[in-house]
Formats: structure tokens, sequence, C-alpha cells
């Protein structure tokens, strides 16, 4: 297993849609899942699409619980019914680190996956795993968290999170000339 490299909003890479998985059962998507898995719980994050690790594939990862003894892995997932009844959750984003705010989505949903071996089932959710799989299926279709908020929200917070990389970049450079 690896720790795999999450990509940070607003790059573009993270608005790409991602294409349904086709072979199952495979090493390869075996391995993404592992490294994914590896990489949600070592951020620590609750949930990670594979959009994030800038792999196009719609495969989300998912744990909501304390002692992270659930992981879930949803491939090709489809939401086949939302409650009408909403809630609003404070979300944050492995992509957006440090950053939480009030989104609005269905409060239950029912969703259709496949696992790895494209045996497929289905799951009906509330709560945090219900506001979870909502928010990887967008990133999945190449919607970040932040694009519910207004636009002077996302603007600012576009304008942190560039800051924060430019320092860190400047961080490393300076790192690298001492040696």
């Amino acid at each position: 297993m690896a720790l795999l490299d999450i990509l940070r909003y607003p790059d573009p890479r993270l608005h790409k849609v991602a294409k349904p998985v086709t072979e199952f059962g495979t090493e390869r998507l075996r391995k993404l899942v592992a490294d994914m898995a590896e990489t949600m719980y070592d951020a620590p994050g609750v949930g990670l699409a594979a959009t994030q690790v800038d792999v196009h594939e719609r495969v989300v990862t998912i744990d909501v619980t304390e002692a992270q003894e659930k992981l879930m892995v949803f491939i090709n997932p489809e939401i086949t019914w939302a409650s009408e009844e909403k809630q609003v959750y404070d979300e944050g984003c492995l992509s957006v680190p440090g950053i939480y705010d009030g989104v609005e989505r269905p409060a239950r949903v029912k969703v259709r996956a496949f696992d790895v071996d494209g045996k497929p089932f289905e799951v009906e959710a509330d709560g945090l795993l219900a506001v979870c799989i909502q928010h990887e299926m967008d990133h999945l279709m190449g919607k970040v968290f932040v694009e519910y908020l207004s636009p002077l929200k996302r603007n600012r917070i576009k304008a942190k999170l560039q800051k924060e990389e430019r320092g860190m970049q400047r961080d490393a450079a300076q790192r690298a000339a001492r040696r």
C-alpha cells in the first residue's frame, strides 16, 4: 500500500468528471482501493473519491466510524432515491484543508454501487454517512463542496489556499537551497 497525493482546491483536475469502472476484481483496482483507504485514514478523513487523488474513475472509500473499523467501498455509485427532507451539515474536505462550512443536502439517500469484485449492493444512509456519500459522489462529478457556498466565501477560500500553497512551495525551495 502507498499514500497518494491529495489534490488541493482549486486544482483544475478536481473538476474532471470520473469515468465508470469497467473491469472489476483486478489487482490494479484492489491496489487503488487499498491505497485510497490508507490515504484517507492517514489524512485523517472519513471519505475519499478517486478524483481527489488524480484517478478519474468512479471509486469512493468511506469510513465514518470513530475507530476506523468499517471501510465501505463504492464503485460506480448511483443515488437511486433522496429524501425531500434536507439537513445542513458542516462539511470539510481533504482537498480543502482546514475549511468547514454548512451545506444543505437530502437527509437520507439510497445508493446502488458495486464492490471491488463487481458484486452489486444497495445502502440506505442517513446522518454523516448520507452526507459523506453525497459529498464524495460530487467529487466524481467534478464538484467540490465549496461550490455550494456563496461566490464571496468561495473566492476567499480559494485565495487563502493559494496563499498557503505558495508558502509551502517557498518553504520547500528554501529547504532545497540549504542542502
